[in-house]
């Protein structure tokens, strides 16, 4: 029951953060592609993938934190339906090339931030652990 509980907090904070950003104005874009989404969804990728890495890695013994912030806050944050619908409705309105780059650069680029994620968690473990060392503390 405890697990469902941080999910849900995680999941609270998530869909607040995106509604947030969603309602951000700016002022000067007038393009079809939705780069709040993008930027929403490219985000997530990464700190998914960021978060995983040092979960897997060094925290492993905290489950309902991982389930908080990865299942629930992350999984309500970013949406693969917005990306979709988003994509319908450019791909309705007569763009088709850009729907299809749209969809492509979202892909892309969400694989391209999680390697960059799981690298960037792997570096921050390894100085992490060498912090550790250097202080004369186990690395366990």
């Amino acid at each position: 029951m405890k697990k469902y509980i941080y999910i849900s907090i995680g999941g609270f904070v998530g869909a607040i953060l995106r509604f947030v950003i969603e309602n951000i104005n700016l002022y000067d874009y007038t393009g079809i592609i939705p780069i709040k989404t993008l930027v929403i969804n490219i985000s997530g990728s990464f700190l998914l993938a960021f978060i995983s890495t040092i979960f897997l890695n060094i925290l492993n013994r905290h489950l309902n934190i991982q389930l908080m912030l990865c299942t629930g806050f992350l999984g309500a944050f970013t949406t693969f339906s917005t990306l979709c619908k988003e994509t319908s409705l450019i791909f309705s309105n007569g763009h088709f090339s850009l729907a299809i780059f749209y969809a492509l650069m979202s892909l892309v680029l969400g694989l391209l931030f999680s390697l960059f994620g799981v690298l960037v968690g792997n570096f921050s473990i390894k100085k992490i652990k060498d912090n550790f060392r250097k202080q004369g503390f186990d690395n366990n």
